[in-house]
């Protein structure tokens, strides 16, 4: 019988296929691959890219994620060595650093199981750090007393050394205060002790500003006093020397009041005539007067006796 080549290539292409899913398995970035032979771990592969293995139940192949994962914990209660009593939660960043280490310890490389063993390990951190702390160090109006870094490296540090110990292949990456609380008992006495600190602290604040413009004010009046002072004193040395040349220049028009009179009421027609202007005025105005166009006086003959002698 006869077989259509298109039928026998489909059926070689479906047995390559087949062969590939067997024989090869796909490492994507950020994953890591750990490959079993009959339940034991027997390679662990991290570079992404396509691995060769054996068929099942031979080899079996386990992925897992190595990008940073989260971890919330509970908003638990908590009582400080002051007795005051607060609710707190912290948010955990972790990573699987040593796969072959992390995948005997939890059953079929889960996560979930590695993520509940890493909550009881914070939990008791937590608990240890925070029972180590005054109240004030959680919840102050003085941003300088609150040692929120302080308490978030101390648990991230007793954690660590916890997970260490255990050889899982987990690394705790970061730990942050996700969340403070308060009772409800305990909610307003402590509202009404922040905002007498605040009342106390704006008081105080308010107290320096009134001092510093109270300062201010009187530096600038002081200043004012002076520069009005400096100015006085330029005026009158400006006005004794406006005076001194006064007399001057009076002591020489006295000499020749005519030819002063006459200057004066040119300078005043210069200043009239220097712009394109038209006025109408009396032509007697002065010193308009200076405009006129006058004829020289011809003496009159004399009929009176002279003394002269005519000679021929």
């Amino acid at each position: 019988m006869k077989r259509n080549p298109l039928t026998l290539f489909v059926a070689f292409f479906v047995i390559i296929i087949f062969g590939l899913l067997l024989f090869v398995y796909e490492v994507r970035k950020s994953e890591a691959a750990v490959v079993t032979r009959f339940g034991a771990v027997n390679r662990v592969k991290t570079e992404s890219g396509p691995g060769l293995r054996l068929p099942w139940p031979i080899e079996k192949v386990y992925k897992l994620d190595q990008r940073i994962q989260n971890l919330e914990g509970k908003f638990e209660q908590f009582k400080l060595p002051d007795q005051n009593i607060i609710f707190l939660s912290v948010y955990v960043g972790f990573r699987i650093e040593d796969p072959r280490a992390f995948f005997p310890k939890y059953t079929n490389a889960s996560v979930t199981d590695a993520k509940q063993q890493l909550e009881d390990l914070v939990r008791s951190a937590k608990n240890e750090v925070a029972g180590q702390h005054p109240f004030s160090d959680f919840v102050s109006t003085d941003e300088r007393q609150m040692k929120f870094a302080q308490i978030e490296n101390e648990i991230l540090q007793k954690v660590r050394a916890q997970v260490a110990g255990l050889s899982n292949g987990l690394d705790i990456t970061s730990i942050q205060i996700r969340k403070i609380g308060l009772p409800a008992s305990v909610t307003k006495t402590v509202f009404d002790r922040m905002t007498s600190e605040r009342k106390t602290y704006i008081n105080s604040i308010q107290s320096q500003g009134e001092k510093a413009a109270k300062m201010i004010k009187s530096e600038a009046d002081s200043q004012a006093f002076i520069a009005l002072a400096d100015a006085d004193a330029q005026a009158k040395i400006i006005r004794g020397d406006g005076e001194a040349q006064m007399m001057t220049n009076l002591a020489v028009l006295q000499q020749n009041p005519a030819l002063a009179n006459f200057l004066m009421q040119n300078s005043a027609l210069q200043q009239l005539l220097k712009d394109k202007t038209t006025l109408v005025l009396d032509a007697s105005s002065s010193p308009l007067q200076w405009l006129q166009m006058t004829e020289p006086a011809v003496p009159e003959p004399s009929h009176q006796a002279t003394n002269s002698t005519l000679r021929f």
